[in-house]
């Protein structure tokens, strides 16, 4: 996540930088500092940002679980933590899921396959 979508995401969650500090457990520097490219946003940030937009805007009961969406096999959506937790429309939010056949190893890659998925995509 860049400095660019960073801050138009808070703006969709019409909330300040103070205000998203404050959600966030971080500073008001911080906030600037993403928004502005100075400082990368980490992980953990990234993460939480998306489970509020997920949220907010979201929590729609008829859309189908990510194993049911991409048609996964049996045996990989029962190693999957997704299908374990019985987390399948908050998939991208779990480590460890099995998307594209494998298990991700970081928050940077499984972000990559995330962001291509039409189960983020729906959330975006």
């Amino acid at each position: 996540m860049d400095g660019k979508e960073f801050a138009s995401i808070r703006k969709r969650l019409k909330k300040t930088q103070k205000q998203l500090a404050e959600l966030l457990g971080c500073s008001v520097k911080a906030i600037h500092s993403y928004e502005q490219g100075w400082r990368p946003v980490p992980s953990h940030i990234e993460k939480q940002v998306f489970f509020l937009v997920y949220r907010k805007w979201n929590n729609n009961k008829n859309l189908e679980p990510c194993w049911d969406m991409k048609k996964c096999p049996p045996e990989e959506k029962e190693q999957c933590p997704a299908w374990e937790f019985q987390a399948g429309r908050l998939c991208w939010f779990i480590n460890g899921t099995i998307c594209g056949g494998a298990v991700q190893k970081g928050w940077k890659e499984k972000m990559k396959i995330c962001r291509s998925c039409e189960m983020m995509a729906s959330m975006l």
